[in-house]
């Protein structure tokens, strides 16, 4: 598949591109072991149409979007499962620019891929090659580095790195210490099996664990393609996503970065006390759809120039197309400099409201309108927590659930719906 794939978007950057020189397309890939043989497996597809593949090794998601950009290349890939276990494995594919593909142009190659669109076979000379390029890697540190505000430093501090034994585990800990910070690293050893496991953005507890013990003044966890951050205050608490956004969205606002635009964007599943935050403020709040993709839509269409998920990816739209982990752990550590304060007593000013979140188990994923017993209970149920919450259903894009998502000033009211509207939920769908 990963042959077939080379070859379908080889082919479709190669009829976009004006001139004779074959499509250059940049290979990214995170430490697990599957990694090895895809990343030949798709550059051999690349090859077969003529292409030039060039192979960074391990790098992160956003450094392979800066990588196409700079080296001008028509296309990219990273191979990655996030912050999946090693068995897993995927891919993130970007065009020139460094964004994702929109879905109908990834509709198309799966046409190629499927045969339903004849690719030409290329022979002898035609063929194009393959090359590993590791200096790409020194190109993104510098170029994240320079994103760090030239009158700030990271002398006296101590940080925390948990690289998530994934794609940042050498850049991480090089970029903190090169810009003067004290660093303790762990999820930095790599076996191509240990990615993401007991480490990382979504296994923090070692992390939280560490900065205690080591008296940290911050702790920085990526996920496996360092796309995304959970920041460990020097308690060694979890900072929630919305608050990092909104204690960001406080400091562009004050350093007067905002100027393009107002509005923060966040999603769907952003917490009510993030959107009061924001309004309370004076800025505006957008909620995209779940994926780092819509939200740099919605940045681009409106002007907005940062948002972000409650998982902790965000995007700052002048520095970068996806969400990168280490820029902004950078600008929140900006943002700590700026207000000389600490991150745990910062972030306590955002009140989050109760959210509780249950992932059901479905066989089929009917709209939820379309079954009157869920339609009926979600009505009834908005209605009793009025103004003071909401409910969000959604299915899971990769597995059999439905999520279930309620939020409210009375946690146990919130907690109380959740439980009947999943079990009503899990009842209806699971027939």
């Amino acid at each position: 598949v990963f042959f077939l794939l080379g070859r379908a978007v080889t082919h479709y950057f190669n009829k976009k591109k004006k001139g004779e020189k074959p499509p250059l397309i940049i290979i990214g890939k995170d430490t697990r072991l599957s990694c090895y043989m895809l990343e030949q497996a798709f550059a051999s597809g690349v090859c077969s149409q003529g292409g030039k593949a060039i192979l960074t090794g391990p790098l992160p998601t956003p450094g392979v979007a800066f990588a196409i950009k700079s080296m001008r290349a028509e296309a990219g890939v990273m191979i990655s499962a996030s912050h999946n276990s090693f068995e897993d494995n995927g891919i993130k594919i970007f065009d020139r620019w460094g964004d994702k593909l929109p879905d109908e142009i990834e509709e198309e190659l799966e046409k190629m891929i499927l045969g339903k669109q004849e690719i030409p076979i290329m022979h002898g000379e035609n063929l194009g090659r393959a090359k590993r390029l590791d200096e790409i890697v020194g190109r993104y540190i510098v170029y994240v580095k320079s994103t760090f505000n030239p009158i700030y430093d990271l002398e006296g501090i101590r940080i925390v790195v948990d690289a998530a034994n994934g794609a940042a585990y050498k850049i991480a800990p090089m970029i903190f210490e090169e810009l003067g910070a004290e660093v303790i690293t762990i999820g930095n050893s790599p076996n191509g099996r240990n990615i993401n496991f007991e480490t990382g953005a979504t296994s923090p507890q070692q992390c939280m664990e560490a900065v205690k013990k080591y008296r940290a003044d911050l702790g920085i966890c990526l996920d496996g393609d360092a796309d995304r951050l959970t920041l460990i205050d020097s308690r060694g608490e979890v900072v929630h996503g919305d608050r990092l956004l909104g204690l960001l969205a406080r400091f562009q606002k004050e350093i007067g970065a905002l100027e393009d635009g107002d509005e923060v964007v966040g999603t769907i599943m952003s917490n009510l006390g993030l959107e009061e935050y924001i309004k309370s403020l004076g800025l505006k709040f957008f909620r995209a759809n779940v994926g780092d993709r819509y939200i740099l839509n919605r940045m681009k269409d409106e002007g907005s120039y940062f948002g972000g998920e409650p998982s902790g990816h965000i995007i700052f739209k002048k520095y970068s197309t996806t969400g990168d982990g280490i820029l902004a752990a950078l600008k929140v550590i900006e943002c700590l400099k700026h207000f000389k304060n600490n991150l745990h007593d910062l972030a306590d000013e955002i009140q989050m409201y109760p959210q509780v979140l249950i992932n059901t188990k479905v066989k089929n994923k009917r709209p939820f309108n379309d079954v009157p017993q869920i339609k009926d209970s979600l009505n009834n149920f908005n209605k009793e927590l009025g103004d003071e919450g909401r409910i969000m259903l959604r299915y899971s894009g990769t597995e059999s659930l439905a999520r279930v998502m309620v939020e409210g000033k009375d946690y146990q009211k919130v907690k109380d719906i959740c439980e009947e509207l999943s079990k009503t939920v899990a009842k209806e769908l699971s027939l």
